[in-house]
């Protein structure tokens, strides 16, 4: 367990509570902040006492949250008690949303008012700021990080026209720096590590090189289905798939082995961005894609490109037999290995083979059979430096995602 001792809104260790600690055997870190440090000269006995104390005195609350998650993540711990005030409460909870995820549980032991006996005791070190303010905070601090793994890398398909903004992401230049989620995690999940505030800058870098910032990047929202989104009609719950012929913003579909297909229709000037892993490909998510661009926009089949963005090859994708069955009668060549006990599987020529015989033109799909043109379509799993796996990197997988949106006049 960590404890996290908020000297800023607590003022001293006494009001706090914290010398009941000196025994605990819990990683105790003091938040204390750099001007209430030099005002206060009362840190060094307890740390002497304590050889694990971790003293966290930076001149932001956003810096020494950070450096205190930072240090959570190394000890690979998810249990925090908060020792704090009302007011320190409020405020850190604030800062929880952003920097944290549902994997940390949080305990607040909040020490009443009248018990802050102190006489130095006066609130924060720190300006205190409203929810909007904390939020600048966070982002502020967040863009001076410097960028792990490399620079920003995108792919980006000959296929798409230029009147179409697209790429799609690989896993440098973002700040994202546990290991399975290092760098340009662009996805934020209740079961893993990786914070709201995090993901979101390595959105904003990302639309920074790609050309995108500041316009919204609009995710699908996975089902690993055949559900499809057009945009403005009623959202559905869940959505494998989205199309539109707005301007101003950016559709986006998230993978990490499964396939981020972008669809774009140049004559319509109508785009589509769905998830296929391969449950999608086999309930036929990207056929499910390029009729609603039809139906929904008057879109012919044969004007439609369609670029498959890097996901796990046939190399390194398995299923049960039973599963593979099902690739086996949308042809024969997507299971190469029929009769093994876990056959492989190539989810990405199943998806070519069902575009094909919906009516898209071959010569109008980037995958990963199209060899004279720069690759769009690598194996995710055989490629650690470059993209995340979750076929490879187990449950805590970071995410890339592909990217597509209609130019303005003159962009």
């Amino acid at each position: 367990m960590a404890v996290l001792v908020d000297l800023i809104h607590g003022c001293c260790l006494a009001c706090t509570g914290a010398p009941l600690l000196e025994e605990s055997d819990s990683h105790v870190f003091l938040m204390c902040g750099k001007n209430h440090r030099e005002k206060n000269g009362f840190l060094d006995t307890f740390a002497t006492k304590r050889k694990d104390v971790q003293v966290l005195d930076s001149s932001s609350t956003a810096e020494c949250l950070y450096r205190f998650k930072r240090s959570v993540d190394q000890l690979d711990l998810s249990s925090i008690w908060v020792l704090t005030s009302p007011q320190g409460r409020d405020v850190l909870v604030q800062y929880q949303k952003l920097l944290f995820t549902a994997v940390y549980a949080f305990d607040y032991k909040v020490t009443p008012v009248d018990k802050l006996t102190c006489p130095n005791y006066s609130g924060s070190a720190h300006t205190d700021l409203p929810g909007e303010g904390v939020r600048e905070a966070v982002s502020a601090f967040l863009q001076q990080l410097p960028a792990l793994k490399g620079d920003i890398r995108v792919l980006k398909s000959t296929l798409i026209p230029d009147c179409f903004g697209h790429g799609f992401s690989t896993r440098s230049g973002g700040v994202s720096y546990i290991q399975t989620l290092s760098s340009m995690n662009l996805f934020s999940s209740s079961r893993r590590r990786d914070p709201e505030a995090v993901v979101m800058e390595n959105r904003r870098r990302l639309g920074l090189h790609a050309g995108f910032h500041p316009l919204p990047l609009r995710l699908v929202k996975v089902n690993h289905a055949n559900n499809v989104c057009v945009l403005g009609k009623p959202e559905p719950e869940s959505y494998d798939a989205m199309v539109t012929s707005q301007r101003g913003l950016v559709l986006a579909a998230p993978g990490a082995d499964c396939m981020p297909i972008l669809f774009a229709d140049p004559v319509k000037k109508v785009i589509g961005a769905a998830h296929a892993g391969w449950k999608g490909t086999v309930m036929g998510v990207a056929m499910a894609t390029v009729d609603a661009m039809v139906a929904d926009f008057g879109c012919q089949v044969s004007n439609i490109v369609v670029a498959v963005g890097p996901s796990v090859g046939v190399c390194c994708f398995t299923l049960d037999r039973a599963q593979a069955l099902d690739f086996v009668s949308i042809h024969p060549d997507c299971v190469p290995d029929p009769e093994s006990a876990k056959p492989h599987v190539d989810i990405r020529l199943a998806n070519r083979v069902l575009l094909q015989k919906g009516g898209v033109l071959p010569e109008h799909i980037h995958d990963n059979t199209v060899t004279d043109q720069p690759c769009v379509t690598p194996c995710t799993s055989c490629h650690p430096e470059d993209f995340f796996s979750h076929v490879r990197d187990g449950l805590n997988f970071g995410t890339q995602v592909g990217f597509l949106w209609i130019k303005e006049h003159g962009e």
